[in-house]
């Protein structure tokens, strides 16, 4: 390799680690930066609320790095980012809820300046002289991506988190064409969710939690205390479709949870019917509105989900 064409994958955390994402990549003068997520601190880390990437390396080369793209919107992803943007000031590319949930997290850090621009799935952007494509992802989140990013010297893919999840609950599937087209053209250098990837066997469609959940409802006399990850918001979704099912309220505890349910009701990606949600939490989101709400009572009839 040719000291004029020299291209480096540089990982800042969440390589052989849970969370605190953040990948560089670096062509020449150009860098690049993948996510920007934080971590929990061990139990030997007292007084310490959490733990971000030591992104050192980027203030150093700040001259260099023109965008940061952001694969999906949970705190392993972006997290960062109010300390990052603090310090860098560069534009960040993600989709449209992604950027809602870091405009509320940078808003409650106080960070005033920042450029966010918004993107989709099957979007292409050109960077100095790399071009990078935003492929559509499956997991708990909507809007996650899969990024393939074309250099010089081959195209790396960068395939996010992600789930090969057949009946996924928004009904967006991972875009496992495009990740065979390009296997087909050729890939340099695949970086690759290996969560659990050790254990053997598949795992079961998020569907599929939605059916217990649908029987939790259903066999509970009294109240159901109900505990998921904050921007898991397919299962909250379910969750919400059983109580709108046998009638029931939600009532959301905690800031996080409260802000996400907020964010995702407001742009469209969690629904619910009026006075189903207390007034702590919103009620937008139209549930007439939503694009898969026949899919998903054709879904519920096809597999009976009520007990016999």
């Amino acid at each position: 390799m040719s000291r004029t064409k020299k291209l480096q994958i540089i990982p800042l955390g969440g390589l052989g680690e849970i969370g605190k994402n953040m990948t560089v990549i670096r062509y020449n003068q150009e860098i690049l930066v993948i996510d920007a997520g934080l971590s929990f601190p061990d139990e030997d880390m007292l007084g310490i609320d959490l733990v971000i990437p030591d992104y050192s390396y980027l203030l150093e080369n700040k001259e260099m790095v023109s965008a940061i793209l952001i694969t999906h919107g949970h705190e392993d992803h972006i997290g960062a980012l109010p300390y990052l943007l603090k310090d860098l000031n560069v534009p960040v590319y993600g989709t449209k809820l992604t950027i809602g949930i870091i405009k509320a997290r940078l808003e409650e850090a106080n960070v005033k300046k920042a450029t966010l621009i918004e993107i989709k799935a099957g979007d292409s952007i050109k960077l100095g002289t790399l071009k990078v494509e935003f492929i559509n992802g499956s997991h708990s989140i909507p809007d996650s991506l899969g990024l393939a990013i074309h250099t010089p010297l081959g195209t790396i893919v960068h395939t996010g988190d992600f789930k090969l999840d057949h009946t996924p609950v928004s009904g967006d599937i991972l875009d496992i064409h495009k990740y065979s087209e390009l296997g087909y053209k050729g890939v340099l250098f695949l970086l690759s969710d290996s969560t659990n990837v050790e254990r053997p066997g598949f795992t079961k469609s998020e569907r599929t939690v939605g059916e217990n959940i649908d029987q939790v409802f259903f066999n509970a006399k009294g109240r159901i205390i109900f505990a998921t990850f904050a921007s898991n918001i397919h299962r909250l979704q379910q969750a919400i479709t059983a109580a709108v099912k046998y009638d029931r309220k939600v009532a959301a505890a905690g800031r996080s949870i409260v802000n996400v349910i907020n964010i995702a009701a407001e742009l469209g990606y969690l629904y619910t019917v009026p006075n189903t949600l207390f007034p702590s939490t919103a009620n937008t989101g139209c549930w007439s509105n939503m694009p898969s709400w026949r899919r998903i009572l054709e879904y519920r009839r096809k597999i009976s989900l009520s007990p016999k």
